[in-house]
């Protein structure tokens, strides 16, 4: 591996400005390319197969109409009045008669005529239907249901609310902080603009090229709205990182007098090794989300994946042939003359001698410590976003609230029950049974028929909750529902329990169930990746059971904060609530990759130390010392990025962000920078163990770049066990 990326970056050094033509050309199409074909992201989330999916598909062609998305505009009387009083009626009919002219939208029935008006009479429902789901609908349509709230008047207070309303999430000002941020990190490391400026071009750049990619795929599948988000949040940290990792170690390598071009082309083959291998850890994690059988989750690990991949690509390419161009001026303007600059030892070298002399308390106090933050995990709640959980003020938000104060929590997400015989008796007589037995289900306010097919043998029944749709209340209530109605079925008769919050519980218990099996397939993966890089089987062990430590006390951190509350208005979360169902799998997944990144970047130097004859202990504190700065440096710039987001009005990037952000400080200072530098002083020579049957089947990736070394020291003899 190191041969052939020295090779690259030897050729994208003396090649330089055609392969900056190459970048600039690709970068031109793809950007062309999404502008022109591009779609756009979808909000919906599904799984096909489950019993609501099921259902839905078949009401596309039972009952078209009511496969479209459905929602509700809640009208409010003034204080002091109800909606009954002349005025206010006669706004509330004008009202009902410009929803029914929002384009795609086929019917508006009045509060009146539907009797959705709360006890005191001042809150009623205009439902709205569409005539396609909603996200098929165009950005017109979508655009003038949201300003139906301009229709407020003095007479009559008008929100429109439900899944229409919301749209992509947008990154902002607030976003760039974290790229400012990292901006800072970098020149304080480098000591150069240039420098500083060069790997920040070259992440830019590379995020560009990745997400111009991504919408150009939304011409031909679906892509969930988080995607692009997710996708921008992953590849500025892994493009920043990426650059700083080779171009850290070519600027060591020109301060100590190398030729540029072959500092260029080591540098690549070193820290690019391990930028290539970090890099397919994260893009094997993520596409590994496909593993849960989940179509959105898929396309999003796909998408994030894609954009790591372009970092990886630009890191290797396009930066060694940007570092050709600016020459010794990533160096300090002092060095830039200077032979060869004396060596130093920093901070790392000194917290290495600490760690690893006071290794056995550190190692107990971080496992005790890790393991305290992780107890609020078993409380984890999941559930896919409601309007209780959108920003405040926001039309969705604040129609939810009316809702619920009006009519209570679980008119937001009624239940739909589908019944499908062969004629109209069989069907209205089982619709009479199924309604009879819900009525007696705890956590039902109303249950009534909703509709029918031409010819009657299909029915819709609608089933209110008393319990939001994200609470565990209502998913208890679907699954009871099923149990009590499904008996009913035979062979001419089938029933499904779907609808908006059936099709969430559906998600949320899919992905709670795939959750344990991606754990032990990112387990499996980051033991048999590290195993192959270091040649030992109680490293990866090691490495292993540190993700599980980070993961844990990351999970219990952020329920604690965004389920539980604890601090949430510091974050401007205002209504605590379960988290997003696909949430901890991405942040697995994501995580994984980071925390093998820090792992190679400082373990890979550890390794290299002790084959060249170095005490165990010495080796360690070795390989921290030098990678102490660099990885430093790339979890701040990480975590900063990261962090941006959370500001973030979306209830989902606003946790994702939170999420990265703790994961990354964690699993960079105190497991990757702490734990394990102790942990392998406890082992010593034992860290490398590698038993002479494996090691003889199992390829050499040479991370370390031995092979490019012209004077190779006497190496120490591993220990070997057959």
């Amino acid at each position: 591996m190191a041969n052939l990326l020295y090779r690259l970056g030897r050729f994208s050094y003396q090649r330089r400005r055609l392969v900056a033509a190459v970048w600039a050309a690709l970068l031109v199409l793809l950007g062309v390319g999404a502008l022109t074909l591009g779609g756009k992201t979808t909000n919906t989330f599904s799984i096909p197969g489950t019993e609501s999916q099921r259902a839905l598909d078949a009401l596309k062609q039972e009952l078209p109409a009511a496969s479209g998305a459905s929602s509700t505009v809640v009208v409010k009387a003034p204080d002091g009045k109800t909606l009954t009083d002349p005025a206010v009626k006669a706004a509330v009919g004008a009202t009902v008669a410009k929803v029914a002219k929002v384009p795609e939208v086929i019917a508006a029935v009045d509060p009146f005529t539907s009797k959705a008006i709360s006890q005191d009479g001042t809150t009623g429902l205009i439902s709205v239907q569409f005539d396609k789901p909603a996200d098929q609908l165009s950005k017109e349509s979508t655009e003038a249901y949201d300003g139906l709230s301009k229709l407020s008047s003095g007479d009559l207070r008008v929100v429109p609310g439900g899944d229409v309303v919301g749209g992509v999430p947008e990154v902002g000002a607030t976003e760039v902080l974290g790229v400012a941020v990292a901006a800072v990190v970098l020149v304080i490391t480098f000591g150069s603009l240039v420098a500083a400026g060069m790997t920040l071009l070259t992440a830019l750049l590379g995020v560009l090229a990745g997400m111009a990619g991504l919408f150009l795929v939304t011409a031909v599948t679906d892509v969930s709205s988080t995607a692009p988000i997710l996708a921008l949040m992953l590849g500025l940290a892994v493009g920043i990182d990426y650059s700083l990792f080779i171009s850290s170690r070519h600027r060591s390598q020109l301060a100590e007098g190398m030729d540029p071009e072959e500092s260029v082309a080591r540098a690549t083959a070193t820290a690019g090794s391990a930028v290539l291998f970090a890099g397919a850890t994260v893009v094997i994690a993520l596409a590994g989300l496909s593993v849960v059988g989940v179509p959105f989750l898929t396309a999003m690990g796909f998408a994030a994946a894609a954009t790591v991949l372009t970092a990886v690509l630009v890191a290797l390419t396009l930066l060694p042939a940007l570092l050709g161009f600016v020459g010794k001026r990533v160096l300090p303007r002092k060095l830039r003359k200077t032979a060869v600059a004396a060596p130093t030892e920093g901070f790392g070298f000194r917290w290495g001698r600490l760690v690893t002399r006071f290794r056995v308390p550190i190692v107990a106090l971080g496992i005790i410590g890790l393991g305290v933050l992780s107890i609020p995990t078993k409380d984890m709640q999941l559930a896919l976003p409601d309007g209780a959980s959108a920003a405040a003020g926001t039309n969705k938000r604040v129609a939810y609230d009316l809702t619920a104060a009006a009519f209570g929590p679980g008119a937001n997400g009624p239940l739909v029950v589908v019944v499908k015989s062969n004629n109209a008796a069989t069907s209205g007589a089982v619709a009479e049974q199924i309604l009879a037995k819900t009525q007696g289900l705890k956590d039902v306010v109303a249950a009534q028929p909703a509709g029918a097919s031409s010819d009657g043998s299909t029915r819709l029944l609608q089933v209110i909750p008393s319990s939001g749709p994200a609470s565990e209340e209502t998913a208890d209530l679907v699954k009871n529902l099923r149990a009590a109605i499904h008996p009913l079925a035979n062979g001419d008769t089938s029933i499904s329990v779907t609808g908006n919050t059936a099709v969430g519980v559906d998600v949320s218990n899919k992905l709670s169930d795939a959750l344990p099996i991606y754990l032990l397939v990112v387990i499996g993966l980051s033991f048999l990746l590290l195993l192959l890089a270091f040649r030992s089987l109680l490293v990866p062990l090691k490495a292993t059971l540190g993700f599980v430590l980070t993961i844990g006390a990351t999970f219990g951190i952020t329920v604690a904060v965004f389920q539980l509350g604890w601090g949430a208005s510091l974050l401007g979360v205002d209504s605590p609530g379960p988290l997003v169902s696909f949430l901890p799998i991405i942040m697995m997944g994501v995580l994984f990759g980071l925390a093998m990144d820090y792992e190679v970047f400082i373990v890979s130097r550890v390794r290299e130390e002790f084959v060249h004859g170095k005490h165990a202990t010495e080796a360690t504190i070795e390989g921290l010392g030098h990678g102490a700065r660099v990885v430093t440096a790339a979890a701040l710039i990480m975590a900063s990025v990261f962090a941006g987001f959370i500001m973030v009005h979306d209830p989902i990037i606003k946790a994702i962000g939170f999420g990265l952000t703790i994961g990354v400080l964690i699993d960079a200072f105190v497991v990757r920078m702490t734990l394990v530098p102790a942990v392998l002083s406890l082992l010593g020579d034992r860290a490398w163990w590698f038993p002479k049957w494996l090691d003889r089947i199992t390829p050499k990736v040479d991370i370390e770049g031995e092979t490019l070394r012209v004077e190779k020291p006497a190496e120490k003899e591993l220990v070997s066990i057959d």
